[in-house]
């Protein structure tokens, strides 16, 4: 975790994402980037100078209408000193047998957003932490210029006035695979996906164009995210 907690510290400091006195809610899906992050977060107000708070909240779609098992991730938070909320929903049954989405990702994305929102004011947070990372990061600029023709991506710091919560992204400096070797060797609890959708997006199309340009191109990747950072792309 050393160093993921120096790619967090950096993002931190160079984004000023964390205020004293902030209450963060970590949104946390029981995936390896959420789970990495919460520990991250956790740990980082050991020697980071800043008096903050953690929570973790998690909306459990309950897919195929079966809620899902995230004790794993209540030992967790158990451990690191962190406040757990679980929020169980029926955003599954509301996608895929009420309303019977052909593009299911898209609502579920904004809907899940909502209601994170929502949790977040409800917990008192003033902050929400996502984790999104470098790699997430590549993956929206591509799908944005190929999909849009628009240059743009995912801000590290957002402010939403309209709920006035403050959205950050510490990972964002971190690789995909230094987050899954960190995940691996401090042996977090991973939760795997059970929604039919996962692993056949736009999303997963272009990491695996991204992949295979890695082949022919290596550092391609790298090179992108150097030129949104020098471009200043989306406050990058």
């Amino acid at each position: 975790m050393q160093e993921i907690l120096g790619f967090t510290r950096r993002a931190v400091q160079e984004y000023d994402m964390i205020q004293p006195g902030d209450r963060i809610a970590v949104g946390v899906s029981g995936g390896k980037d959420s789970v990495v992050l919460l520990a991250a977060l956790a740990q980082l107000r050991r020697f980071l100078g800043i008096d903050y708070e953690v929570v973790a909240i998690t909306a459990d779609l309950q897919v195929n209408n079966k809620p899902a098992d995230f004790s794993p991730i209540q030992r967790l938070c158990d451990e690191l000193g962190v406040e757990f909320v679980l929020r169980r929903t029926d955003l599954w049954d509301i996608i895929f047998n009420v309303r019977k989405e052909t593009n299911p990702c898209s609502l579920c994305s904004r809907m899940k957003r909502g209601l994170l929102h929502d949790m977040v004011k409800s917990s008192n947070c003033n902050k929400l932490a996502l984790g999104h990372h470098a790699d997430d990061a590549v993956e929206t600029f591509i799908m944005n210029l190929f999909n849009e023709g628009r240059i743009g991506c995912f801000s590290p710091v957002t402010y939403l006035s309209r709920k006035d919560i403050t959205m950050i992204r510490p990972l964002v400096l971190a690789g995909e695979r230094d987050i899954a070797r960190a995940a691996r060797r401090a042996n977090l609890p991973i939760i795997k996906s059970e929604c039919p959708a996962d692993g056949h997006t736009n999303r997963q199309w272009t990491k695996e164009w991204l992949e295979e340009m890695e082949k022919t191109h290596p550092g391609i990747k790298k090179r992108i995210f150097g030129a949104m950072r020098r471009g200043n792309v989306s406050q990058w």
